[in-house]
């Protein structure tokens, strides 16, 4: 259990913070909720990014897959490994 100081801070014990993932300096939301009180992380995911802020980070990564297909280049035909795949068939059944 977690004492409230005279600041009327509380330390949120370290299996909880660990479990939900609370770090030092994050944001906490404190709820009331009838007789009890509920305290969640602040959480950020993509689906609550400002929409303009997803299409330049789509935008972005759209350039740079471009960037990298420039100059790839397909394989005119099979590599020689030095093996054939019906040898590592033969090779596994002894």
């Amino acid at each position: 259990m977690a004492k409230v100081t005279s600041k009327l801070q509380v330390t949120i014990p370290k299996a909880l913070a660990e479990r939900y993932g609370i770090e030092p300096g994050q944001e906490i939301e404190w709820k009331a909720a009838g007789e009890s009180i509920v305290v969640r992380p602040e959480r950020t995911t993509s689906n609550e990014l400002d929409p303009k802020l997803r299409r330049a980070l789509f935008d972005q990564m759209t350039e740079r897959q471009r960037q990298r297909q420039k100059g790839f280049k397909p394989s005119s035909g099979p590599v020689a490994r030095g093996w054939t795949r019906e040898e590592l068939y033969e090779r596994g059944g002894r």
